[in-house]
């Protein structure tokens, strides 16, 4: 472990805490379980969600973009050579390289910044909501992970709602994009955690 591991944005260690809680209780066979993206399987999300985080990183530094479209992830880290690749091998060591990188540059980025650039088409953002972005990004994509490989859900009430104010901030721009799908209708049983997750287009009781 390092300084790398966590950031000054509680926010973002929370979301990063829980993608790498599920990264972890992946097993070989779940890599290409089909996950609550409809187009994609656990190691396609996965390799999405790192390379997001890389993608927030690198908007502020201006250097280490991911090598590859995150929206067109195909699950294999080594595409380019001609040797047979497992689904998903060396994924998780990647996620972990990505949430580093993202940690560690959102530490030089304090508290009270007004201005801090970000992949996202809405350019520069509050260091607040640029952090949470981040931070969402990782958290939405750990409980599709958790879903798809039978694993609890890695989101508290308290991480949700945190993240529900910086969605309302800026999802509603980004479905156009497909980047969301519309909102899940309301169930007057929801938690702050499902109405997060329908906010964002999830159905909170997914099942393959």
């Amino acid at each position: 472990m390092n300084e790398q591991l966590t950031s000054t944005w509680t926010v973002l260690d929370e979301a990063h805490r829980a993608l790498r809680t599920v990264v972890a209780g992946i097993r070989p066979a779940d890599w290409t379980r089909p996950t609550p993206c409809a187009k994609w399987n656990v190691a396609q999300v996965l390799q999405h969600a790192a390379g997001d985080q890389l993608g927030y990183a690198a908007a502020i530094t201006g250097t280490g973009w991911p090598a590859f479209d995150p929206f067109a992830p195909t699950g294999h880290l080594s595409d380019h050579t001609s040797a047979a690749v497992e689904p998903g091998s060396g994924l998780a060591a990647f996620a972990e390289e990505a949430m580093r990188a993202s940690a560690a540059t959102w530490s030089t980025i304090p508290q009270d910044a007004t201005e801090v650039a970000s992949p996202l088409p809405q350019g520069k953002l509050p260091g607040w909501l640029g952090a949470g972005a981040c931070a969402l990004d990782a958290a939405v994509h750990a409980w599709d992970i958790a879903l798809a490989t039978g694993q609890a859900s890695p989101l508290g009430n308290a991480l949700a709602r945190d993240l529900l104010k910086v969605a309302r901030e800026l999802v509603e721009p980004l479905r156009a994009w497909g980047a969301y799908a519309a909102v899940v209708p309301a169930d007057p049983a929801d938690d702050d955690t499902a109405a997060l997750l329908r906010y964002l287009g999830r159905d909170p009781h997914w099942t393959a």
